[in-house]
């Protein structure tokens, strides 16, 4: 299952967007190569949390370097598990079985960390057994649903009847900020990323 948030910017106006709400369109040369970064990642459409009332709300977002944790973490913190909940729900529907059958939840974000976690918080919305055993992951970047899906193997064989579910979410709240001549390198980071969630249930021996 996956999960997308309700808004989106088609890529190809992302570049305007981008830089009329950071209030750098005076960087016209950077712009440019914006451009063309995000015209050659071959992205049709990206999906946000966020959207420019809340840009313009929160000011600290649209800057390079202003102090922004607390509130990035604060949106991170609510719209993950959120995210995680619908790519669950999907996965679940999909699945055909009771979720009551779910053994294992393995849960991963980059974006924000908070205790008791986001894999908490989605026991709670799902209406999970308070049993199911539970992994929060954290920071994993690119490669997390490749970790994510190497422990549920681990975990699913362990055990016979074992099902796992695994949920992987992000937001780009956590990197979105102003561009910037001095990093360039984060122009890339911001033609790329974009909000959602993906969910999927492992199991080693076939449902009856």
């Amino acid at each position: 299952g996956r999960a997308n948030p309700d808004n989106i910017i088609e890529q190809s106006a992302y570049p305007d967007f981008y830089f009329r709400v950071t209030n750098s369109e005076h960087l016209v040369d950077l712009k440019k190569k914006f451009q063309r970064i995000c015209e050659k990642t071959a992205i049709r459409k990206r999906h946000f949390v966020w959207n420019e009332e809340f840009l313009t709300a929160n000011p600290c977002f649209s800057t390079f370097m202003d102090k922004s944790l607390n509130v990035r973490q604060e949106v991170a913190i609510s719209e993950i598990p959120k995210l995680g909940a619908k790519a669950a729900t999907k996965a679940i529907e999909d699945w055909g079985q009771p979720k009551s059958r779910i053994t294992h939840l393995i849960f991963c974000t980059t974006s924000g960390m908070d205790l008791p976690g986001a894999d908490y918080q989605l026991t709670q919305i799902l209406g999970l057994n308070p049993n199911v055993e539970r992994v929060m992951l954290y920071q994993q970047g690119c490669f997390a649903g490749g970790t994510t899906l190497r422990l549920a193997k681990c975990l699913a064989e362990s055990r016979k009847g074992a099902r796992v579910l695994v949920v992987c979410a992000e937001t780009t709240t956590v990197l979105f900020r102003a561009p910037s001549e001095e990093h360039q390198d984060d122009l890339v980071t911001q033609a790329l990323f974009a909000d959602g969630a993906s969910a999927v249930i492992v199991g080693a021996d076939p449902d009856e």
